[in-house]
């Protein structure tokens, strides 16, 4: 018997508006800066786009968080925060650079569902961990017992990926099959009948693994872009597996160069014209260099959200991707008492949000989509 129900269908927009910013740190709300107008003051003009763990990424975001409490609340003023978020190390950093940058002080909790183990909680510090997403509420209990605001003073930071949406360890599947899906679908459609699935599904998943990340840099673009070249004529995989484990080949900028160096057998058809527009943004140092697969991933990821039911929920937690009802309460409840709620996302920009094209046509941002809202069935306060 399953241990989860649906609740309703909503879309994040109803959590936090257009309050969110994505890997580009680029607010959704226009009235917000983003992180090329606030780096001419915060940093200087040749000051790369940080990734969620440096200190730089919680000095924008702290900028972005006291503008938007400005806008919402004139003469506001944020004086605390509390992070909710699904890994320690990731997560964890990002909140602690925020309070820093902002001197502010701070709760996070860190969640995942683990039905199968017995329910359990820790304080760690500042971090509030456990496993089971419904422990929200007893979180809520433990800052209120503390006396820790809960007011208009506060900014309630929310990850979106596997916490608000694709709760991790509940239905954090379908992101990644989302993902995998797009991958697969960039590289048949460039790749057509010289297309081997088996030995891609193989690659991906091998070098998708931990012990890879110092040669893909753990970034799912240099990934898809090496399944891609690997499924080519140019390179065996298992020769290009074995340099990489005897540490002659180091990192992806190393791959890359070795297929520009060999970019006149790509030809001047799609393979040759996708490389040239990787190379490119990898020499502008774009995190972001392979934009026809994160297009794809749009797509991919968009086609999960969804208000209708046909299937068992938990089928249905493995293949659409639903709002975390606990979540959603925990945020409702700040909102009604005044605090400011954030949404973070690390996925890139051009996997969140429609073409122009396909903004005309009626298709949404992923935070502006409707989906179920799933949560245990002893419904969170």
């Amino acid at each position: 018997m399953t241990a989860y129900r649906i609740y309703h269908t909503r879309s994040l927009y109803e959590i936090w508006g257009d309050f969110i910013v994505y890997r580009n740190l680029v607010p959704a709300d226009q009235r917000l800066p983003s992180f090329k107008e606030l780096k001419r003051t915060l940093f200087d003009e040749e000051s790369p786009l940080p990734r969620k763990v440096e200190p730089a990424y919680g000095r924008v975001v702290s900028e972005i968080l006291r503008q938007a409490r400005r806008l919402e609340l004139p003469g506001g003023k944020i004086k605390r925060v509390i992070f909710l978020g699904d890994t320690r190390m990731l997560d964890g950093m990002a909140f602690q650079n925020l309070c820093q940058a902002g001197g502010w002080p701070g709760w996070a909790f860190i969640g995942k569902d683990e039905l199968k183990a017995a329910k359990a909680q820790q304080i760690e510090g500042a971090f509030y961990i456990a496993n089971r997403w419904s422990a929200l509420t007893d979180f809520l209990a433990t800052l209120q017992n503390q006396g820790f605001g809960l007011d208009e003073e506060t900014a309630l930071v929310i990850d979106m990926d596997k916490t608000s949406v694709g709760a991790r360890g509940r239905n954090d599947r379908p992101i990644d099959e989302a993902r995998l899906e797009a991958v697969q679908h960039t590289v048949t459609d460039l790749l057509g009948e010289g297309f081997d699935e088996k030995s891609f599904r193989n690659i991906y998943h091998t070098l998708n693994q931990p012990i890879y990340h110092p040669f893909t840099a753990d970034n799912q673009d240099y990934l898809a872009y090496i399944c891609l070249m690997l499924g080519t004529s140019l390179f065996k995989f298992e020769q290009i597996l074995q340099e990489v484990q005897e540490g002659k080949l180091t990192n992806f900028f190393a791959f890359i160069q070795r297929v520009q160096n060999q970019r006149q057998e790509l030809g001047e058809g799609n393979l040759g014209t996708i490389h040239d527009q990787v190379w490119a943004n990898v020499q502008a140092n774009d995190p972001t260099p392979f934009k026809a697969f994160r297009y794809n991933e749009y797509l991919c990821t968009a086609g999960r959200f969804g208000r209708t039911v046909h299937e068992p929920i938990t089928k249905l937690l493995m293949e659409h991707i639903c709002i975390t009802a606990e979540v959603w309460e925990f945020a409702a409840e700040l909102r009604k008492r005044g605090a400011l709620v954030f949404g973070l996302s690390d996925k890139p920009d051009e996997a969140s949000f429609p073409t122009e094209e396909q903004a005309r046509q009626g298709m949404k941002p992923l935070h502006r989509l409707e989906t179920l809202v799933v949560g245990e069935k002893s419904k969170p306060n």
